[in-house]
């Protein structure tokens, strides 16, 4: 078994289009999505009409789940902007994706953790708004009860696996499209990937073991990062132009 993971497109086409283009270069037709395809001041809809004719396996994440379901003015400025710029089937498309769902019996696959879509599961927050690695044991605690060998999650844009001790794997593919963000929940803190290009993963099961490729793809992040000055969002134009936010 060999496919691609990716997640936290956040409406950059232009970085989905790079990604997509390198997962084909590999040899790989099969592409499963962890959610947050919109929510950027960038180009929802471009980008849902992307994922829309490449036949992925998709759930849906916190902030698509805001841009279909939460009131107008319940909205953060992206999802609004996202919300103004999808077509009525886009959004239906949106909704009706799941929460999580299995993939070829042997992946399950979460935006965030099995409990919440807004909750990070291999890191935690401090109230000082200091972003590490989690417990080993809360880690555990999430996946209790998952019978699958390999756990697919995203919601931080951090690329990153763990081995648990009972010899499953977590794996966060890292963001396509949003290499930097604040956000407030558990705690006020900040994001940043240190690089602007697009990130995936490519996973292969080699006898009764997982292997994971994560893999950094060059793209016109420039373009995006000016787009998101248009829409007058500094903060993204900056993690976009160059992976922190300054």
């Amino acid at each position: 078994m060999r496919f691609a993971a990716i997640a936290d497109v956040h409406g950059n086409h232009f970085a989905l289009e790079a990604v997509v283009a390198d997962i084909r270069a590999q040899g790989i037709s099969d592409i499963v999505n962890l959610g947050d395809m919109v929510s950027g001041p960038l180009d929802a809809r471009r980008t849902v009409e992307i994922m829309m004719g490449m036949n992925a396996v998709c759930v849906r994440g916190n902030h698509d789940r805001y841009v279909t379901d939460y009131r107008l003015e319940d909205m953060y400025p992206s999802d609004r902007l996202a919300h103004s710029q999808l077509e009525p089937a886009q959004m239906e498309w949106l909704r009706a994706l799941p929460f999580s769902t299995i993939y070829r019996d042997e992946v399950y696959l979460v935006h965030a953790t099995p409990d919440d879509d807004n909750t990070y599961w291999m890191e935690s927050v401090t109230p000082e708004g200091i972003v590490h690695m989690a417990a080993i044991e809360a880690i555990e605690e999430k996946a209790k009860g998952i019978t699958q060998s390999l756990i697919l999650c995203a919601h931080t844009h951090i690329a990153r696996s763990v081995r648990l001790r009972d010899g499953r794997m977590i794996v966060n593919p890292g963001s396509v499209g949003g290499p930097g963000y604040r956000d407030v929940v558990p705690f006020p803190h900040m994001l940043e990937v240190g690089t602007p290009d697009a990130c995936y993963a490519i996973i292969e099961k080699v006898g009764k073991r997982w292997h994971v490729t994560f893999r950094q793809v060059p793209y016109d992040h420039q373009a995006m990062a000016e787009l998101a000055l248009q829409n007058q969002r500094p903060e993204w134009a900056s993690a976009l132009a160059t992976g922190w936010i300054r």
